[in-house]
């Protein structure tokens, strides 16, 4: 094995028990506010509070992540992370029930802000680890700390919080920061530092990342697909939920989160052990046509055998669609700018997840429900193949999002500026 990916993999390892960790702290405070409050739109603040601050942070994160060394970078946020737990749980042993809520807020937000340091650093560092033959298998694995926080998260906080109380999983989220910064830099040891010694402003380095992406129209072209993406994926999120408990109960929702998740882990080992090595375009353009067909599938009947086959395939062919993307975006931008670069694709292609949350769910229940309902409009036409009632709304509001990949995948496949991302690399390695 490879010197880098020996590296590679001492960072993997270590952010993915981070990552389990913190989605153990989202998982229990999420329980804990509805416990202490009864409201679920806290709960929704608390998701947007712990989501936002650190995607506007992402960009000028991506800037840093050029301007000094990577490894340090990715310290510095994951250590100074734990500051906002502390603030959490200061605020659940001395503050008040009103005053809590603001402080357990102030806090998710500070570990948000400092962790928005870490994604485009650590992105950046497999392009310095890996050579380019070995970077869909390193992002099959990448993909995998993402679904830690909601397949393994939520098993092991519930079974803690089952026979103590929460403050045990913000102390363990803790402790799982803290190791990795020993490992990181252990790994920052061993590396040649190569950071950009130019003295640019930041607005220069962002105008520059800016062009960088407009200019490669293929790249531009792809980081405007990723808000689609997110903003599909932020339907699911979103409406899974209210579709589900029409006809099952929290304990099959759970079930159900857990085991879609296995997809990802799947498709995740199997990429890890066997590399794409070409047709990159037709990967992306098929695994987008499964994620869309899957997302159909997901919600179209009130079945839980059939959802469960489709969250299964949704998680799995996304994965595929994230690798293929991820590479072709990669390879087609030079690695001393890919910090900024990262950063800058982050906070475009994630627009999409803030317009899904800010909207979806009043289209679904005030524009699309009534049409669905049992003497709705649609009812003896669409409500015979998708049936009628509550939730049904919101199924046909995914199986919408689910059409649109559909179509877009076609558009992949036949597009030539995207085509020109693979046909440069394949020139690259005759």
């Amino acid at each position: 094995m490879k010197t880098g990916f020996k590296q590679f993999l001492l960072l993997w390892g270590t952010s993915l028990v981070s990552a389990t960790g913190s989605g153990m702290t989202s998982f229990a405070l999420g329980i804990y506010i509805f416990q202490e409050t009864g409201l679920a739109s806290l709960t929704g603040l608390l998701i947007l509070l712990g989501f936002l601050p650190g995607l506007l942070l992402t960009p000028f994160a991506g800037i840093l992540a050029d301007r000094i060394d990577r490894r340090l970078l990715m310290m510095l946020g994951d250590g100074l992370s734990i500051l906002g737990l502390v603030v959490i749980l200061f605020s659940i042993f001395f503050l008040d029930s009103k005053q809590q809520i603001w402080g357990i807020g102030s806090g998710v937000a500070i570990s948000s802000v400092f962790s928005s340091f870490v994604e485009p650093a650590f992105r950046a560092t497999i392009s310095d680890l890996l050579d380019k033959e070995d970077f869909s298998r390193a992002s099959g694995l990448v993909q995998l700390v993402s679904s830690a926080r909601y397949l393994l998260s939520p098993i092991l906080a519930g079974s803690i919080l089952s026979f103590t109380s929460i403050h045990i999983i913000l102390i363990i989220d803790m402790l799982t920061i803290v190791l990795t910064l020993p490992v990181t830099q252990l790994v920052r040891k061993k590396m040649i530092v190569q950071s950009e010694q130019e003295n640019h402003s930041i607005q220069e380095d962002f105008h520059f990342a800016f062009q960088l992406l407009y200019q490669k129209k293929g790249v531009w072209i792809l980081v405007l697909f990723g808000i689609l993406v997110s903003f599909c994926l932020g339907v699911v999120q979103t409406l899974m939920g209210p579709i589900v408990l029409a006809y099952a109960d929290a304990r099959f929702l759970g079930f159900l989160t857990t085991f879609s998740s296995c997809g990802m882990v799947a498709a995740g080992l199997l990429l890890g052990k066997y590399k794409i090595r070409k047709q990159f375009v037709s990967v992306l353009s098929v695994s987008l046509l499964l994620v869309g067909i899957a997302m159909i599938g997901f919600f179209i009947r009130e079945n839980r055998s059939l959802t469960c086959f489709f969250g299964f395939s949704l998680f799995a062919s996304l994965t595929f669609c994230n690798t293929a993307l991820d590479y072709l975006v990669r390879t087609n931008l030079p690695n001393q700018h890919q910090g900024k670069v990262w950063g800058l694709i982050g906070i475009i292609s994630q627009a999409g997840y803030v317009v899904a949350y800010a909207s979806i769910g009043l289209i679904a229940d005030y524009l699309i429900k009534p049409l669905l309902m049992k003497n709705g409009p649609l009812a003896p036409s669409l409500g015979k193949l998708i049936g009628v009632g509550p939730g049904r709304g919101a199924a046909f509001t995914v199986i919408l999002a689910g059409l649109l990949l559909i179509a877009t995948s076609f558009f992949f496949s036949q597009n030539y500026h995207i085509k020109e991302l693979e046909d440069v690399h394949a020139l690259e390695t005759r």
